[in-house]
């Protein structure tokens, strides 16, 4: 008789692909379960660990970044491991992994963006913003990417967190953008910035704004650049009112507050103006004459009912903003993950509480989402956490159940030649923990946090010093 999977005789082997909050999140929720005997391996495709901790928060949000103090105790755990640069899906692909562990959990995030499916979408000088973050970041995939900061005006559509952090860094002054850690080339490129003028742009009104109020208050404490709503924008429209007044939701409420207080302000001498927008949506991204970004046409929308909610509907009255440069934040979205099924337009793998669904709609023994790939690209990073209970309930149910994938090689052993012979430039903990004391010793003698490696080759070159 085999012994039981997660007893001491046999542990139970998981394997998490990925290592953001939402990766970080799950192996938390495993090791909690004492009663059960049992090892992780961390696969990351690149040498850094913390996924959106590193490449997604803000260089000026140092502070939110100290959630990585809690990862960095999950990883030291003596049944945690971690392999830096091994890229599922191209190195070690699925069927290698299900030979060695009972359980998989992808937790790869969403890496790419939403369209906005209008004209001149694609040309120069329009670009995701989500590419904008990254690059200034450091992530090494972006790091090549080129901005024209050249220009003086631009647009950015949405009024997430995300659009807040990208109007941010462009109206944070030099000496400011100086103290963080923001990647070297960003920081010269933003020195030579003439950008002066910022939009953002919320198709809905200032109650249905997306941002959270610590973020969108910030922007009216940065030192270089000025804070402004149009005052008929500030103000809501009736059904808002009604909405607000029955609702009487303290954080609506005070978002309210702080937009009209931006409304009320007067321009001062500082040498950035940042314009916040609502009600429009852009429908016409114009052409320069050159191929690149000349403006920006906009629809003045109304709010209508749509069941419980209010739906921004196009009115007959435009306006052309004159930018020449956008970025677009409407979203981030998944990519498929080799082997497994994938809905294309909600940019997820199909699962039921975190267990992948197959072609025919049954669980997938053994496989499991958890994060943005499960979801979609909702919530704030805490909200990982209780995601990710769901799915290690569900994966601890499925170990009682007997439901795992049970592989023929389940040896932890096994594992590690495995990797090792696909992935000899396999970063370990170890590794990472000499990237980071290098990083922040940079850091150091610049009185910055830290000083990046922003490509593949140079972390490795420094591992090899």
């Amino acid at each position: 008789m085999s012994p039981t999977v997660g007893s001491s005789d046999r542990p139970l082997r998981v394997a998490v692909v990925g290592s953001g909050p939402a990766a970080f999140f799950v192996v938390e929720h495993l090791l909690a379960h004492t009663e059960l005997e049992l090892s992780v391996d961390i696969l990351e495709r690149l040498p850094t660990p913390f996924g959106l901790v590193r490449f997604g928060v803000a260089p000026d949000h140092q502070k939110i970044k100290s959630v990585t103090r809690a990862f960095e105790k999950v990883a030291a755990r003596p049944n945690v491991r971690f392999f830096g640069n091994v890229d599922v899906g191209r190195d070690v692909m699925l069927d290698d992994l299900r030979a060695h562990y009972d359980q998989i959990c992808f937790a790869t995030g969403a890496q790419t963006d939403r369209r906005l499916g209008i004209p001149g979408e694609d040309l120069a000088r329009s670009h995701p913003a989500t590419e904008f973050v990254a690059w200034y970041n450091g992530h090494p995939d972006f790091r090549d990417l080129t901005f024209d900061l050249s220009v003086e005006r631009v647009a950015i559509v949405g009024v997430g967190n995300v659009a807040v952090d990208v109007a941010r860094i462009l109206c944070r002054t030099p000496e400011e953008l100086a103290r963080t850690d923001i990647a070297d080339y960003a920081l010269e490129a933003l020195r030579e910035s003439r950008v002066r003028e910022v939009y953002m742009l919320g198709r809905r009104g200032p109650a249905q704004a997306a941002f959270t109020n610590p973020e969108v208050r910030e922007l009216g404490e940065m030192p270089g650049a000025d804070v402004t709503v149009p005052v008929d924008e500030a103000a809501l429209d009736p059904l808002s009112l009604e909405m607000v007044e029955r609702e009487k939701d303290r954080g609506t409420l005070k978002k309210i507050e702080i937009l009209e207080e931006f409304a009320q302000r007067e321009r001062t001498d500082k040498p950035r103006l940042l314009t916040l927008r609502f009600l429009v949506s852009p429908v016409e991204i114009l052409d320069d004459g050159a191929g690149g970004v000349g403006g920006l046409k906009l629809v003045r929308n109304a709010l209508r009912r749509d069941g419980d909610r209010l739906r921004p509907v196009a009115t007959e009255e435009v306006e052309t903003l004159p930018v020449q440069m956008v970025f677009r934040s409407v979203g981030y979205h998944g990519v498929p993950i080799a082997d497994l099924p994938f809905h294309e337009k909600r940019g997820v793998v199909p699962n039921l509480a975190g267990r992948v669904e197959g072609n025919d709609g049954a669980p997938v023994p053994g496989i499991y989402v958890a994060g943005w790939i499960k979801r979609g690209p909702t919530g704030v990073i805490g909200t990982n956490k209780s995601d990710a209970g769901e799915t290690v309930e569900s994966m601890l149910a499925d170990v009682a159940a007997g439901v795992v994938n049970r592989p023929p090689h389940p040896e932890s052993e096994a594992a590690a030649v495995l990797i090792s012979t696909q992935c000899p430039r396999r970063v370990s903990y170890e590794d990472w923990t000499r990237l980071d004391e290098l990083e922040v010793g940079r850091g150091k003698a610049a009185g910055r946090p830290r000083v990046k490696f922003t490509s593949v080759e140079e972390m490795l070159e420094a591992l090899d010093r």
